[in-house]
């Protein structure tokens, strides 16, 4: 098992929320390598630990739409982190929606079986930071009406025995903390632009707490109750193709208080990608204090790559067509061949939809960079700007906010220079959220 972080910072995030200070961790869910690239480095400059999370969708015992098992994404960050002289003492690595989502559609014991063998798994891989998500029905459950909240913390408790006999039979001193929660954003952002947000209410987080105690005491789970740190809430924050819900702190007040009083738990906010610096700032201190953060991230390298793709047409014209990258059209083209990674997400007419593969908030771009192709064209853009000299002029046409800080000289103009820091303004705002 690689020896990853102690659980000792988010403990401490826990002790200062209840102490009176705002101080918050945002943990970054993305596999993206040039994402986790800048945030180790980012890590690396501010002398932090780091918190990157993997999805039960993106990464479990099958290879999920990463190709990759637990074991597989946590030697895949080591790798990284050495690559980045960063020592893996300063990583913490969480799972996400850890439950029967990704065999939803069978019989509740077979995706319950799934579960408990993707939870061992993420375990036995050094992960100890685990969120507990049963909160989904399975193909036997009675589709007229929701789950039971009583039959969701079933499922969960039992997840979590099979955590901690796993944990246990390590003999690890870092003790999994939990993160629960019945009311979750779903992944990516929501799939329509007019849908509502429903902030949760207190009395549903007070009587989801209630029955999950209850419920993991009668399976003897008193102790891993205990390391219960947080509870996934909806605070009022969200984003879809074409808009952002921007965080309210007065709607959100009733909830924020309501914490004050559960000793030892705290909120964790998803979906919290595109709100303003001092919104992300105004969340921590209202114990949103675990922001989760993805799309921005890798929207952020969207921004550089198509930006750096009009500098690459302007320094190489058109006479050298069967030169260019044409990364743009090459996305676009592997997007309309592959497209069940955004037509649930994207709705509209043909035009609409063109300008939501390459744009939209939800950055189904993300799921398209691995392929043969594309990366076959960001290799090929990347070569071309670093076999020449990008004008300055250029960059602030195309990248203003790289331009003033290669002006000030904190960065470099290669491309892949452009591209990390791109990456890197979305990560300082989640730092200044965190420090209040």
């Amino acid at each position: 098992m690689p020896n990853f972080a102690s659980t000792k910072l988010l403990l401490e995030v826990v002790a200062n929320q209840k102490q009176g200070m705002p101080k918050g961790i945002y943990s970054i869910c993305s596999a993206n390598p040039y994402v986790i690239q800048e945030s180790l480095r980012f890590s690396q400059d501010h002398q932090q630990w780091v918190l990157i999370e993997s999805t039960s969708n993106q990464v479990n015992q099958d290879g999920g739409y990463t190709g990759m098992a637990p074991g597989d994404f946590a030697a895949y960050i080591s790798d990284m982190a050495q690559k980045q002289g960063v020592s893996k003492d300063q990583i913490l690595l969480g799972g996400d929606h850890l439950g029967p989502n990704p065999w939803k559609a069978q019989a509740a014991d077979k995706a319950m079986e799934k579960a408990g063998v993707l939870v061992r798994e993420y375990i036995r891989a050094g992960y100890r930071k685990i969120h507990l998500d049963t909160s989904m029905k399975c193909g036997d459950d009675a589709p007229e009406k929701p789950l039971d909240l009583a039959v969701e913390a079933k499922r969960a408790a039992e997840l979590c025995a099979i955590a901690e006999e796993t944990w246990l039979s390590q003999k690890d001193n870092h003790a999994p903390l939990y993160v629960i929660g019945t009311e979750v954003p779903v992944p990516g952002g929501v799939e329509s632009d007019d849908e509502s947000i429903q902030i949760t209410t207190p009395q549903s987080v007070l009587e989801s707490l209630d029955v999950y105690e209850q419920t993991f005491n009668a399976l003897g789970l008193n102790e891993a109750w205990k390391r219960v740190i947080a509870v996934v809430v909806q605070p009022g924050v969200e984003f879809s193709q074409f808009h952002i819900h921007d965080y309210d702190p007065s709607k959100a007040a009733a909830l924020s208080q309501c914490i004050e009083s559960v000793p030892g738990i705290i909120f964790e906010a998803h979906s919290t990608d595109y709100q303003k610096p001092n919104a992300l700032r105004q969340m921590v201190a209202d114990h949103f204090a675990i922001l989760k953060v993805g799309p921005a991230l890798t929207l952020a390298l969207r921004e550089a790559v198509f930006a750096l793709a009009h500098i690459e047409k302007e320094l190489l014209g058109i006479q050298n067509h069967s030169k260019l990258s044409l990364i743009q059209e090459i996305l676009d083209q592997v997007m309309v061949e592959n497209p069940q990674h955004w037509q649930s997400y994207y709705h509209g007419k043909q035009q609409e939809l063109a300008i939501a593969r390459k744009y939209s908030y939800s950055d189904r771009i993300r799921y398209y960079w691995p392929d043969q192709r594309v990366s076959d064209a960001l290799s090929i853009l990347i070569r071309n700007l670093n076999l020449t000299i990008i004008p300055l002029v250029l960059i602030k046409q195309f990248l203003p906010n790289q331009y003033e800080r290669i002006r000030e000289g904190k960065i470099r103009s290669d491309p892949e220079s452009l591209i990390l820091d791109s990456i890197r303004l979305v990560l300082n705002d989640y730092l200044y959220a965190c420090q209040n």
